[in-house]
């Protein structure tokens, strides 16, 4: 998944549905991130084909609750992001949903009590060996690519240093509002 130069539609609570995904697409997306999902969620999920609107569903054992949808159409831009706080759990969730999307994002921001109370979103930034393990044992473990992001307030100009230091894609994230929003970020960052 080419990182490089791309709009990015950051994952929103209840929001990045496939619907919502496929559209904002059409408008430019070229990446997309699901809702987060926990990895206990997935774990009771199987994959199912619907051939009746063309999407790949996960839905959970033993009833008609779809946890996660995606299509063929979005394979090479969805990332599917996971709350986790267990490495082999999170390989087990991430194994599931692997073959279908383009990425796997650890989610390591989110400051809800209920991330942060089951070990978490936010909670993880406390525990740098649980990421370590995490990340390590799904890069060993996967073909795709395995991220995470921070949720603090955009600084530009010190990723305008990070992007001048690295010959990799760094994508800019927060205070986004609009598309003169993303040029001014490829302006003070200089890509």
């Amino acid at each position: 998944m080419e990182c490089g130069n791309r709009l990015v539609l950051a994952p929103m609570v209840r929001v990045g549905t496939l619907p919502f995904r496929l559209l904002a697409a059409q408008y430019g997306a070229d990446i997309t991130y699901g809702e987060e999902i926990i990895d206990h969620k997935l774990i009771k999920c199987e994959r199912r084909l619907n051939e009746d609107i063309g999407s790949i569903d996960f839905v959970e054992k033993g009833t008609h609750n779809v946890v996660f949808r995606t299509c063929h159409e979005e394979k090479n831009r969805v990332v599917f992001q996971m709350g986790t706080s267990n490495a082999e759990r999170a390989l087990t969730a991430a194994q599931i949903v692997c073959k279908d999307v383009a990425a796997v994002d650890i989610n390591m921001g989110c400051p809800k009590s209920f991330s942060i109370s089951g070990g978490m979103g936010a909670a993880l930034l406390t525990r740098p060996e649980l990421i370590h393990d995490i990340l390590t044992i799904l890069k060993r473990n996967l073909d795709i690519p395995v991220t995470y992001r921070p949720r603090d307030p955009a600084k530009w100009n010190e990723i305008a240093d990070v992007v001048a230091a690295l010959s990799i894609p760094v994508i800019a994230n927060g205070d986004v509002f609009g598309y003169d929003d993303f040029q001014r970020i490829k302006v003070a960052t200089g890509r």
